[in-house]
């Protein structure tokens, strides 16, 4: 098949190219870098099979000839990344998800939307099932995040109710792995950036919050199972394995073998406290359930922080200038002449 991702270049999205060429697919990678790292795509670059497209897809999103799919991964997802570029985010979840929803009714194309566990906000329902409508603030400070996914799902579920688009929904919960941006501010990766520079773990609240972790492996098969299926959704895809943040802490210490303290600081307003999907939809009609552990999986992703010493290093300025709300500050905004991401290529 010939398949558009969009953001195929972020974290998730470059692992997703990379699993649909392995399989013998074509690719075409759009993304503007706003968040996404060239360099996650770079070794992907000389294949034949792979097309990459920068381009704004809230702006426009013009793909030559035709796709089989649209994997709609583009978005900034981390809370440092909404926080700072609000505007963006609604954008990519309203502009954003309609030019690529127009891109699959035009090929006539299956169309598949990475919603996110945002959707439930704060839930009141635990764990979370896909019948669970959720408990968002509207106007909260995550709002831009949750309500830009909320309408994608809702315009999504337009486009197959109006115009017949093959569309499917993925909720996807907290996903870890190779290629998380050292600074993106979410939990795993400021452990062990702060871990392997013996700094003290950096806690919101006490601690207690859960959050299930699955590995991103697991994640991209069932993105792809999703893709080659007719399955509408939503569809809950994560590890239904909860931790509590200070259990996630001591497995990052036992992982690098670190001694770090732990500080605990406030709490940022609409941090969800519980969050643990129930996956029998997934497991019923895709025949996906996670298989990485998460000590393995955490294993397997401070070694690939430990290999790039020099970004945990910059990472870790940010951490440390970060402020109160838990939110560091950006290293491309702080520098400008670090603004243009395709220095990684040259």
């Amino acid at each position: 098949m010939r398949v558009a991702v969009t953001g195929g270049g972020g974290f998730l999205g470059s692992h997703l190219c990379e699993a649909l060429l392995r399989r013998g697919d074509s690719v075409v990678c759009l993304d503007d870098f706003s968040t996404g790292d060239p360099r996650n795509i770079a070794p992907l670059l000389g294949d034949p099979s792979f097309t990459l497209i920068q381009t704004d897809i809230a702006a426009e999103l013009r793909v030559p000839g035709t796709v089989d799919v649209v994997a709609h991964l583009a978005s900034p997802a981390s809370p440092p990344d909404y926080l700072r570029r609000p505007l963006q985010t609604l954008a990519a979840g309203s502009r954003g998800t309609e030019n690529a929803l127009r891109l699959a009714h035009r090929c006539d194309a299956r169309f598949v939307l990475a919603s996110t566990s945002e959707v439930y906000g704060d839930p009141l329902v635990h764990p979370q099932d896909e019948t669970y409508w959720g408990h968002v603030n509207p106007i909260g400070p995550r709002s831009v995040y949750d309500e830009a996914k909320r309408f994608a799902e809702a315009i999504t579920q337009a486009y197959r109710g109006s115009l017949g688009v093959n569309t499917g929904i993925m909720r996807i919960f907290n996903t870890y792995g190779p290629r998380m941006r050292p600074h993106d501010g979410r939990v795993v990766s400021s452990f062990i950036v702060q871990a392997l520079a013996g700094e003290p773990l950096t806690v919101y609240g006490d601690g207690k919050q859960t959050r299930s972790f699955c590995y991103a492996d697991d994640l991209v098969r069932a993105i792809v199972a999703m893709i080659d299926s007719d399955e509408p959704g939503p569809v809950n895809l994560g590890n239904p394995v909860e931790k509590t943040v200070i259990e996630l802490a001591e497995l990052v210490l036992a992982a690098t073998g670190a001694r770090s303290d732990v500080q605990y600081h406030p709490l940022p307003a609409d941090d969800p406290a519980r969050r643990r999907p129930v996956i029998t939809r997934a497991q019923e009609r895709l025949g996906w359930s996670p298989e990485v552990d998460i000590e393995e999986g955490l294993r397997r992703t401070v070694e690939w922080f430990a290999a790039r010493p020099a970004d945990v290093a910059g990472a870790l300025t940010a951490i440390r200038g970060g402020q109160q709300d838990g939110v560091p500050p950006d290293p491309v905004l702080a520098d400008p002449a670090a603004a243009s991401p395709w220095s990684a290529l040259s």
